[in-house]
């Protein structure tokens, strides 16, 4: 398969161009394992990968009562497991979910019996450490009727230069209830291309929140098929981009079934030279009546030479509906900085509260506390200027 063009829809604005896949090699076995083994506070589980490897699975007694089971698909033959792997994901997307594909070494399945409800996060830690790598991280969680969980996918590295083909797959069966969070705060020389897709059946409801802190280029693709009558997706994102880096979303709200509803909130800011890219596609089914999706994407400019493109887009095919989409990119509001100066708030200072408080919406709504409280620090540092050397 060659690389996508940035000629199609769905590449436009991205770097793709600009990477050379062979400069980058699978790694064989991990190199090491992450110290701070073991579970904390009220997590129900941790999975540890490091380079695309399994190298830590722990689980709580009550979490297993409930109904969880995590396992690696690594060595299965069995072909309800190969099943499992090509349920939602399906075909290839484009080349990197290919690479994925061939290359992911430990796919980890993440599963809750019906009627469970899993208490507490399953953590997922998932880390790069070998320089010149491609790496192919696959989970797949599987929600069965009536169960609940939350998932939370953090996703960091060394500072090193690699390749990242992320793969997540979120399959919810009837009335069941799933919270997937990433937070991506890879290295300042890693390239992501992640795709994270979501089916959803009857009744059921999917909440996938991004943090985009990191990575050279850090592409998300996110696909919520809205398959089952009266499902309905929540897409939330917060992203802070700096230096030369650029941050991309592309997102697919697909209503194919009647009386669904999604919902997406994408807010971003752009500093020094760097890019962020969303564009979205609300796409409408012929017998998908009574549907109702919304779509909104906002955007701060901190710097003149920061860049943010914002393409929302509609397709609707059933007159029955209620949709609407809304973006915006701009500086900071001068009249909100005037007003806290006015009040003798120091400018930087009033820039920063006003970036946290233009954040804080999204925040909110992260399934953790503990992971709210990281990505607040992580967003303040940001915002703190660098000390002048003397």
């Amino acid at each position: 398969m060659a690389l996508p063009s940035t000629d199609e829809p769905v590449w436009r604005y991205s770097r793709v161009d600009e990477l050379d896949l062979a400069r980058f090699a699978p790694v064989a076995v991990a190199s090491t394992t992450l110290e701070g083994a073991g579970l904390e506070g009220d997590q129900a589980a941790k999975i540890t990968l490091v380079d695309g490897h399994l190298v830590e699975l722990v689980m709580s007694e009550t979490a297993r009562a409930a109904g969880l089971t995590i396992r690696s698909l690594a060595s299965s033959d069995d072909a309800a497991d190969a099943s499992v792997l090509a349920a939602v994901h399906g075909g290839n997307v484009d080349v990197f979910s290919a690479l994925n594909g061939a290359h992911a070494h430990d796919p980890v399945l993440i599963s809750v019996r019906a009627g469970g409800s899993v208490p507490g996060p399953v953590v997922v830690v998932d880390w790069v450490t070998a320089a010149g790598a491609l790496v192919a991280p696959r989970l797949v969680v599987q929600a069965a009727a009536d169960a609940e969980l939350t998932v939370v996918h953090w996703q960091g590295s060394d500072d090193v230069e690699a390749l990242v083909t992320s793969v997540v797959d979120l399959d919810l069966d009837r009335a069941s209830r799933v919270r997937f969070c990433s937070v991506q705060d890879r290295g300042a020389s890693v390239w992501q291309v992640a795709t994270i897709s979501a089916r959803v059946m009857n009744d059921a409801n999917v909440e996938i929140s991004q943090v985009g802190l990191g990575g050279e280029y850090a592409r998300a693709r996110v696909n919520c098929d809205l398959v089952g009558r009266g499902s309905s997706g929540t897409l939330n994102a917060a992203y802070f981009g700096t230096g030369h880096q650029t941050l991309d979303f592309r997102t697919f709200q697909d209503h194919i079934a009647p009386d669904t509803t999604s919902n997406l909130l994408f807010k971003g800011v752009v500093d020094d030279a760097s890019r962020s890219i969303y564009t979205g596609n609300i796409r409408i089914e012929p017998d998908a009546r009574r549907s109702n999706a919304f779509q909104t994407n906002r955007n701060l400019k901190l710097s003149e030479q920061a860049w943010a493109e914002s393409v929302p887009n509609l397709e609707i095919e059933n007159n029955d509906v209620h949709c609407s989409h809304a973006s915006t990119v701009g500086p900071v509001d001068e009249e909100q900085r005037f007003y806290l100066e006015s009040r003798g708030v120091p400018p930087d200072v009033g820039e920063r509260l006003i970036v946290a408080g233009f954040f804080q919406e999204v925040l909110a709504t992260l399934p953790d506390q503990g992971v709210i409280d990281r990505v607040t620090d992580a967003i303040a540092r940001r915002l703190v200027p660098e000390p002048v050397a003397s």
